[in-house]
């Protein structure tokens, strides 16, 4: 269950996807980007994605 940013983190790494820059609001638009390119792709769901946007975006 995708509940907070660490969450949309290990749904990232799932697909080897790493992202610290350690520059939080960079990370939080890198990672947006990737899950898009994940859905587009048809890797994750749409309920997976739109929960991770919600999240992506409530940490901004």
């Amino acid at each position: 269950m995708l509940e907070t940013v660490y969450d949309v983190m290990q749904l990232l790494k799932r697909f080897g996807t790493f992202v610290y820059t350690g520059d939080r609001n960079a990370d939080l638009i890198l990672m947006e980007m990737e899950v898009r390119h994940l859905h587009e792709n048809g890797m994750i769901s749409n309920g997976e994605f739109t929960k991770s946007l919600l999240i992506l975006r409530r940490g901004k």
